[in-house]
């Protein structure tokens, strides 16, 4: 048994909050809004974000974020994306010194285009990366608070935090896998609710399964080839925090991505659509980040660019769809590298690009051009790897 602190109480971190109650661990669930912490502490449900789904008693909300962090084993920061940067601010002082922090929130930063590592490295200086995970993969909340079967990726440079994390979170119904590749398993989880809203635009136009499949497989390119860009593995894109949660999203009735997509189709301004919702569809944010930091990088990503603007542009879905129809043919895995990631890392620390902040921390990235051509020179084959 272990104290866990679930940082944010929407959907998934309600859910992720049920779950740990239920191997029966203490939890603690830091919430913003006072009247969800009312429902959740008398009624045993989140009627606002969550509702229909029992809890129990033992899942104490707070608004109270030190309390909530005392004496926590595990810290879990379940923000939208968004967010994370004034919440971890908010609560790096209070972090036990030995907790393992994992990091729950899916998305690109506007405006910094920063990963959620690059966030957590910058707002919690004093949790290695020996401490820090990042939690991914196919989970529409209702399902996990419900206790159905539900697989998940938990990854972190050398995989030491992933793994002190695993015997906490697994369970018959909800497997923890580890990876060493942070930033292909957070790409992953951010891009898949770009593409998902592109997915409900098809389904809302009835363009057929054949459309649907189609860019569902040229949304895992787009997404593989910004994530090699950025030091990913592109065999990462192939598991649950890739494919899995990508085809997840674009196609589950209860993806609130693809739902604001079918809205869109349907003829909703996203924006108005939006304001009337009381969850966050983190595809409309990302779609933002994701398109300046590809062009930023010199990746192509075409569905990005046109849901970037048929949501923040205004321009019409038939328009965006013309000219994805219309673009010239090309080979099918352009762009992504075989075989390995572009680099190596270290072992001490997540791998990391220049952000724009106040501070001016961190380290380059080589850029998408780059790594490019250093696949088309034909470097040597990396040395067969030993991981999973």
């Amino acid at each position: 048994m272990a104290k866990i602190a679930v940082i944010g109480g929407g959907a998934w971190g309600t859910a992720l909050a049920a779950h740990a109650s239920r191997l029966e661990h203490v939890v603690n669930l830091w919430v913003r809004e006072p009247q969800v912490v009312e429902t959740i502490n008398e009624r045993q449900e989140n009627t606002f974000y969550l509702p229909g789904v029992k809890l129990s008693p033992d899942v104490v909300a707070s608004t109270n974020l030190d309390a909530v962090l005392e004496g926590a084993q595990l810290v879990v920061f379940v923000t939208p994306a968004q967010h994370l940067r004034e919440t971890a601010r908010a609560a790096a002082h209070a972090i036990p010194r030995k907790a393992i922090v994992a990091v729950a929130s899916k998305g690109i930063e506007e405006g910094r285009l920063a990963l959620m590592s690059e966030v957590a490295q910058e707002m919690l200086p004093q949790v290695g990366p020996e401490r820090l995970a990042f939690l991914s993969g196919p989970t529409f909340a209702r399902e996990v608070a419900a206790g159905l079967p539900t697989d998940v990726v938990a990854a972190s440079v050398g995989m030491k935090a992933a793994r002190k994390l695993q015997p906490w979170l697994h369970s018959p119904t909800f497997r923890v896998y580890s990876s060493d590749d942070p930033v292909g398993v957070e790409v992953g989880g951010a891009m898949k609710n770009v593409i998902a809203v592109a997915a409900g635009a098809c389904d809302g136009l009835s363009l057929g399964n054949n459309a649907r499949a189609a860019l569902i497989t040229r949304g895992l390119a787009e997404m593989t080839r910004l994530g090699v860009a950025l030091g990913a593995n592109p065999l990462t894109f192939l598991g649950l925090a890739g494919v899995g949660d990508l085809v997840l999203t674009c196609t589950g009735d209860q993806s609130r991505n693809r739902t604001l997509g079918m809205k869109v189709a349907a003829g909703f301004d996203a924006e108005t659509w939006l304001r009337t919702q009381h969850t966050v569809a983190e595809g409309y944010p990302t779609a933002v980040a994701a398109r300046d930091l590809a062009r930023k990088l010199g990746v192509e990503m075409p569905i990005t660019e046109q849901v970037f603007n048929v949501l923040h542009r205004k321009i019409s879905i038939l328009d965006a769809l013309k000219r994805l129809l219309e673009r010239e043919f090309k080979d099918e895995l352009r762009g992504i590298r075989r075989g390995g990631r572009t680099g190596k890392s270290n072992g001490t620390s997540i791998p990391t690009r220049k952000v724009a902040t106040g501070r001016g921390a961190g380290s380059k990235r080589p850029t998408a051009k780059k790594v490019v051509a250093t696949s088309r020179k034909g470097s040597p084959k990396p040395k067969r790897s030993s991981r999973g």
